[in-house]
């Protein structure tokens, strides 16, 4: 199992409009990422920091079928109405290293 972290930002006042997108999330999308292998997917806010966690079992699997997916991309295209890119780069979203994962019930 891969244990995915990403660091991404919200567009200053876009945080209620991002956090509405996500409560009315596309059932194809919710298709789509099952179909991808994608689970535990959770995203956290900190005002304008957002923190994206999921699980995978099978990576290149997973960027197969996103890379495929005609509604993945739509989504994708749809989310930059809300979601910081950077000037020059055009860069959304920055993968994070683990550092620290406890399983079960006792640290």
């Amino acid at each position: 199992m891969t244990r995915v972290g990403i660091y991404f930002r919200v567009k200053e006042g876009r945080s209620e409009a991002y956090a509405k997108a996500h409560a009315n999330i596309w059932p194809g999308m919710r298709e789509v990422l099952n179909e991808a292998g994608i689970c535990n997917y959770s995203i956290w806010n900190l005002g304008e920091m957002l923190f994206a966690y999921y699980e995978v079992e099978d990576m290149k699997h997973m960027n197969q079928v996103l890379a495929s997916s005609e509604i993945y991309k739509k989504w994708r295209i749809y989310m930059e109405d809300f979601i910081y890119i950077e000037d020059g780069t055009g860069r959304k979203e920055w993968p994070m290293e683990m550092v620290f994962f406890n399983q079960g019930n006792k640290v």
